[in-house]
């Protein structure tokens, strides 16, 4: 009898307000999100290296407010701020690398005009990017600008855990800490260990131990 070819079958990530990990190194930017309505400008800028939590914070002020997630690849459309504040609440992620300069100008122009808030997510503060729109300059300096900072030990071993379970997979806590322990400290370092690690023990038919995950993780070069 010929044995099954393993299947990824894919996984959906847990985005809501309880699932969000808080800790010293985002508990800030936490802390903003929870005082909406109550910010002092239109709008507000996460910003944060890549899978540091911008995107489910954003999610979370979107269930919170009732908000509209963007891509900021919609703003290449001339006409997409019009069709954007239907809601008046927005979220841009990635706003720093959003294609049309115009569009995001006019898309904080209307939603200030209507009192709305406009959440951007972003890898640095509007003043490093490269505008060229003064008037959008401007705008978005007087923005709060929110940092969510490197993580610390508790922080990956916990979003290791949530990556995991994310995937239904259960793991001994001699594997979270051994990895927590190893791995650069980023998330998405993590991210990428965990989906080697279930794509890798899914292929081989193996439990996820220690010495499989090191072995997995060095040829991947995740681990020296």
């Amino acid at each position: 009898m010929t044995g099954q070819l393993p299947l990824a079958l894919g996984h959906r990530a847990a985005l809501g307000r309880d699932d969000f990990l808080i800790s010293d190194s985002n508990r800030d930017a936490v802390g903003w999100i929870d005082a909406w309505p109550d910010w002092p400008a239109p709008g507000l800028v996460i910003v944060g290296p890549p899978a540091s939590g911008k995107s489910h914070l954003a999610h979370v002020w979107c269930a919170r407010a009732d908000a509209a997630m963007i891509d900021h690849a919609v703003l290449a459309e001339p006409d997409a701020a019009a069709h954007l504040v239907s809601r008046e609440r927005v979220v841009i992620d990635d706003a720093d690398r959003a294609p049309q300069e115009r569009s995001l100008l006019h898309l904080y122009n209307l939603i200030a005009e209507r009192r709305g808030s406009l959440l951007l997510t972003a890898t640095e503060a509007p003043a490093r990017w490269k505008l060229q729109l003064a008037d959008l300059r401007s705008r978005l300096a007087a923005l709060p600008v929110v940092e969510i900072r490197p993580p610390d030990d508790a922080l990956i071993q916990a979003v290791l855990v949530k990556l995991f379970a994310d995937r239904q997979i259960r793991v001994d806590p001699e594997l979270i800490a051994y990895l927590a322990a190893r791995l650069d400290r980023s998330l998405a370092v993590a991210a990428d260990a965990v989906e080697i690690l279930d794509r890798a023990a899914l292929a081989a038919r193996r439990a996820l131990t220690v010495p499989f995950a090191r072995d997995t993780l060095r040829d991947a070069g995740l681990l020296s």
